[in-house]
């Protein structure tokens, strides 16, 4: 039997499992009890907590701006204008800042996904001297702010003639030791037999990585993908250091620079947070059920 064939007659089973259960549970009455009602509530209240700041600041980005910080406060001004949206758009280049964070989001994304794919990999099915030591060094990697390699990130950045391009501020964000870790989990669960059944066929390590293990990852690729683009998209410190051609700016970078430029003009500032959340949040609305079967699978779910 061939690894191809291993893997569709998986696949088949595991959606007739899925398919079965499904059934069962369709035939199941829904039934509250106490403990559903009170984790309803909290979901409830959790929603709450997490939406008001988002309606808040949708709320002040419509008001006229003498009316952002009156007494007492009212989530519905006088009228509702766009002004504020129409000046932070004619104060920037938003057009551009927009273009620069997707095209960083999106190489970044790609090239997390392939490299840390590729790591995790190595690390869980093949076994090299060093491997703990290097594979330690790895998950040591996640305990290490961020912050504290900046210095000398930037001296390297500087060094190549990387600064005010794309690629010094893609490069740094690249090597992610907590995706390696999330996909090393997901791949110790991946089971050898069909690894084992392409190798008699004849197939190399490479190819069993490309044709078997990533097709069969593509739950846990689509989350660690998701949340890279939406890490990326929303880092400020490291583009703001990198990049000093307003041309060059990503979002986030190009709307402090317009408040600063404006001061503190709430309407201005709250439509400023809107348009670097928008893209973000039409993301998540499309690809939140990619988003929970990857967490579902990478076995962190309860950790």
């Amino acid at each position: 039997m061939s690894a191809e064939t291993a893997v569709t007659q998986e696949t088949a089973g595991t959606r007739t499992k899925t398919g079965a259960s499904a059934d069962a549970g369709a035939g199941r009455r829904f039934r509250w009890s106490p403990g559903r009602i009170a984790m309803l509530l909290i979901a409830l209240a959790l929603v709450v907590l997490w939406v008001l700041p988002l309606a808040w600041a949708v709320a002040t980005s419509l008001k006229p701006e003498g009316e952002t910080t009156t007494t007492p406060l009212k989530w519905i001004g006088s009228t509702i204008t766009f002004g504020a949206y129409r000046e932070v758009w004619k104060s920037g280049d938003i057009g551009q800042w927009m273009f620069n964070s997707a095209y960083i989001s999106v190489m970044t994304t790609l090239l997390t996904v392939v490299l840390c794919a590729m790591a995790a990999y190595g690390f869980s099915r093949t076994e090299f001297r060093g491997r703990k030591v290097l594979y330690g060094l790895v998950l040591a990697g996640i305990m290490v702010p961020p912050q504290v390699l900046m210095a000398p990130l930037f001296a390297e950045m500087v060094s190549m003639g990387l600064v005010d391009t794309y690629w010094g501020v893609i490069l740094p964000q690249v090597a992610v030791p907590a995706m390696v870790f999330i996909l090393v989990k997901f791949f110790d669960g991946v089971p050898r037999e069909l690894e084992e059944a392409a190798f008699v066929d004849g197939a190399g390590r490479w190819r069993v990585f490309w044709t078997i293990v990533m097709p069969l990852s593509r739950p846990v690729l689509a989350a660690v993908a998701i949340f890279t683009f939406i890490s990326t998209w929303n880092n400020f410190l490291w583009p703001f250091l990198v990049t000093t051609d307003p041309n060059g700016m990503t979002l986030p970078v190009g709307l402090v620079n317009v408040q600063s430029s404006y001061g503190l003009r709430y309407a201005q500032m709250m439509a400023s947070v809107v348009i670097a959340g928008l893209p973000l949040l039409v993301v998540f609305t499309l690809f939140q059920r990619q988003i929970v079967r990857g967490v579902a699978h990478t076995g962190l779910a309860g950790q």
